[in-house]
């Protein structure tokens, strides 16, 4: 083995370690839950940043559309889709239960301030627990990531959005969705 070799195999080792949560980076997210600060932190593919820039950077990656799987909807998950390029359809899917239910007076007010986003909701039917983000469904960009937490609660509590690179798997179960009907919201 050459010293080229070794070179570049540390520099892969030292690349991984960089998506590597440290035992200080973590006691610092633990201790904002545990004190009540409200920093709105959570673990995105493994790294500690906040709610807020972790929902914009899905978001921001769309190129032709963003489906929410989430039965928990409310006002905070629509601020979090401001950040949906312009062009890109947004599909909300969801039972919208829950005390922090999003009302059709504060879906009409946020679409009139941010005019150029296209939303539209449908039914999930009562099926889901976990909550989702599709990018791009159908497309050979189409991206999957598993919410631990509603974005409306996102950041309260101690949770993570991974990625699922098994796309797939997911095909079925959006088509399903898609047939289901309008969401009426109260």
């Amino acid at each position: 083995m050459d010293i080229g070799s070794v070179e570049r195999q540390m520099s892969d080792v030292m690349e991984q370690l960089e998506d590597v949560v440290t035992k200080s980076e973590l006691a610092d997210m633990m201790n904002s839950f545990v004190n009540g600060e409200d920093n709105g932190w959570l673990l995105y593919n493994t790294k500690y940043c906040s709610a807020d820039v972790a929902y914009s950077s899905i978001y921001g990656q769309a190129k032709k559309s963003v489906y929410v799987i989430d039965n928990y909807i409310g006002l905070r998950t629509l601020v979090m889709l401001k950040n949906v390029p312009s062009g890109v359809d947004i599909k909300l899917f969801s039972d919208n239960v829950g005390s922090g239910k999003l009302h059709n007076v504060e879906y009409n007010d946020f679409l009139r301030e941010y005019p150029g986003l296209r939303i539209t909701m449908q039914h999930t039917g009562g099926v889901f627990h976990d909550r989702f983000i599709v990018l791009d469904y159908g497309t050979k960009d189409e991206r999957v990531f598993l919410c631990g937490a509603s974005s409306k609660d996102a950041g309260a509590r101690i949770t993570t959005i991974v990625e699922d690179f098994g796309v797939q798997k997911y095909d079925p179960i959006i088509k399903k969705l898609l047939k289901n009907v309008v969401l009426v919201l109260p």
